[in-house]
């Protein structure tokens, strides 16, 4: 469901308006009244099937869009979310994981969520990421990747101001983070030997430590120890030249140090087309790459392109861990 007052349920409406274009079955966790309303309101023909067993959804898809009922109404109103909300918000992200966990759904696709509304009722996760940890009952720390057609990277410290995330990163988070997306890439992608270029942190990679010694006395350090392991990691490489299309042609994802040295490149070259993948989760997990767009909520113009790209690479990545 996401963020109700956010354009989700409108994004996935569109979604299933376009299934004839290669986009896998999906249900809905939500509220099939709610649904309704909004497509009233816009005037689209979406009818909708309230689900009493999840395995109809096949069958379903073609004629209507298959609804799981998320056991509420929302009082959310497009563009203006109630905090009253949060639990139905957060109960329909418990159903989408234990449907995956226990084989009723072959992966977990998530709308935006508005982290506030979350917080203010308790919430006391960062994000999706850590509390889908947290149900799958992971220990390591999963890993953000965001994929688009053009382009794949790795934040290292992702939601953190600037400054604590020079403080925080270390070796060892390098490292797991790049094991985890090795891993991801032989499994998930496909990529049978992966290269991972690793940015630097300062500019020109710190320029032999005269602009820092961070990428001598932290990255370097990573690199070799994932060499030795065996990842063909390379790097530090200086982050200003390392996103143009012959650099991106010598390698299959990019660790980036920070969260806008990851994310400015992909949403400058994919922003429509850009799919936020959790790596390290024992299911298949992703999400738009995009925010709620309150702004435009109930407008109905709102792109479901990052939304489609979504379900199609979540299917993609559940039939290569089926074997399919």
């Amino acid at each position: 469901m996401g963020e109700p007052a956010g354009v989700g349920g409108e994004i996935a409406m569109k979604a299933w308006l376009r299934r004839a274009e290669g986009i896998p079955p999906f249900y809905l966790v939500d509220d099939p009244r709610r649904l309704a309303a909004l497509a009233l309101c816009l005037g689209w023909r979406v009818p909708l099937a309230a689900l009493a067993d999840v395995a109809q959804t096949t069958a379903t898809f073609a004629q209507a869009l298959p609804v799981r009922p998320v056991g509420g109404s929302p009082r959310a109103a497009p563009g203006r979310p109630d905090p009253s909300d949060a639990r139905m918000v957060i109960g329909s992200i418990d159903t989408a994981v234990a449907d995956a966990q226990a084989g009723r759904a072959a992966a977990v696709v998530t709308n935006p969520i508005n982290k506030d509304a979350l917080y203010r009722a308790g919430f006391r996760h960062p994000g999706h990421t850590e509390y889908l940890a947290e149900l799958a009952g992971i220990r390591h720390s999963p890993v953000m990747m965001l994929a688009g057609p053009s382009l794949r990277v790795v934040p290292v410290t992702i939601h953190l101001a600037l400054r604590e995330a020079v403080e925080t990163l270390s070796t060892a988070a390098i490292v797991h983070a790049a094991r985890v997306t090795h891993s991801a890439l032989i499994r998930d992608f496909a990529v049978a030997a992966p290269v991972i270029a690793v940015a630097g942190l300062n500019p020109h990679a710190g320029e032999a430590g005269a602009l820092g010694r961070e990428d001598i006395d932290i990255i370097a350090p990573a690199i070799a120890e994932l060499r030795r392991g065996g990842i063909d990691a390379r790097g530090p490489l200086a982050a200003d030249s390392m996103f143009h299309a012959a650099a991106r042609r010598g390698y299959d994802a990019a660790l980036c140090m920070y969260h806008d040295q990851a994310l400015i490149p992909i949403k400058t070259l994919d922003f429509d087309a850009a799919v936020n993948v959790t790596l390290g989760l024992p299911f298949v997990r992703t999400s738009p790459d995009h925010g709620t767009a309150f702004d435009i909520a109930g407008s109905g113009s709102a792109r479901p392109d990052s939304l489609i790209a979504a379900l199609k690479l979540a299917a993609a990545m559940a039939a290569r861990r089926r074997g399919v």
